[in-house]
C-alpha cells in the first residue's frame, strides 16, 4: 500500500495530467504546489520537496511513475505518472481514483462533480459502477464506507494508499442527491485557482 504522501503524489499526478495538460509532465515545484493546494485538497498537507522525490523515487520502483528528463529547453527534470498503465485503468477509473486519492472519502454526487474535467459522468450510476468495477477486482482499490453520525450519504474510499483517517466498512448502497449549485460553483472556482497554481509553479519551475 503506498504512503499518505505517496497517494497525494500520484493523486496529483493523475489529475494535472488530464486538468493541466500544457503544464505536464510537473516539475518538482509544480507537484510540491500541486500536493500542498489549499483547495481541492482533504486534508491539506504540507509536503516537502524531499518528501515528494522521495515518493517519486518509491512509486518509480513500483512503476507507478517516471522521470521526464530535460529536452527542448527545458531546464529540470519532471515527473510524470504511469499507475493507468499498471493497473490498466480506463479513463474513468482513473479519474475517480485521483479524486478518491486527493479528497479522501467522497459520496457518488461528490466524485461525480469533482470528476468532471477529468471525465464527464453522465449519471450517478455510471459512477457507482465505475466504483464496483474498481472494488470488484482480484485486489480490491475501492470499497463502499458506513454510514458515520451526522452523514445522510454513504462514502465510497481507496484503498490504493494510506487514509488520513480510518472509516468502518459498509456492504449496502444507497442512492446519493444531485450535488446542489453551491456544490458545483466551489468546484469549478477551486479548479480555476489549481490551474493558476500549476501555470505559476510551471514558470517557476
Amino acid at each position: 500500500m503506498l504512503s499518505i504522501i505517496e497517494g497525494r503524489v500520484l493523486g496529483c499526478l493523475l489529475e494535472k495530467e488530464r486538468t493541466t495538460p500544457d503544464q505536464y509532465p510537473l516539475s518538482p515545484n509544480a507537484l510540491v504546489l500541486a500536493c500542498n493546494q489549499s483547495t481541492s485538497r482533504d486534508p491539506v498537507m504540507n509536503v516537502e520537496p524531499y518528501d515528494a522525490e522521495a515518493a517519486i523515487t518509491s512509486m518509480k520502483t513500483q512503476g507507478l511513475a517516471r522521470l521526464v528528463h530535460p529536452s527542448h529547453g527545458q531546464k529540470v527534470t519532471r515527473f510524470r505518472q504511469v499507475a493507468d498503465e499498471h493497473f490498466d485503468w480506463e479513463p474513468d477509473e482513473a479519474a475517480v481514483m485521483a479524486m478518491l486519492l486527493l479528497r479522501g472519502p467522497q459520496t457518488l454526487a461528490e466524485l461525480r462533480a469533482r470528476t468532471e474535467r477529468m471525465h464527464p459522468f453522465e449519471s450517478l450510476d455510471e459512477v457507482e459502477t465505475t466504483l464496483r468495477r474498481l472494488a470488484g477486482r482480484d485486489e480490491p482499490q475501492a470499497v463502499l464506507l458506513e454510514r458515520q453520525p451526522g452523514q445522510k450519504e454513504l462514502r465510497w474510499q481507496q484503498l490504493l494508499a494510506e487514509e488520513a483517517e480510518i472509516v468502518p466498512r459498509h456492504a449496502p448502497v444507497a442512492t446519493s442527491a444531485q450535488p446542489s449549485p453551491l456544490v458545483t460553483r466551489v468546484d469549478e472556482l477551486e479548479a480555476r485557482v489549481a490551474r493558476l497554481e500549476a501555470a505559476l509553479a510551471d514558470l517557476l519551475g
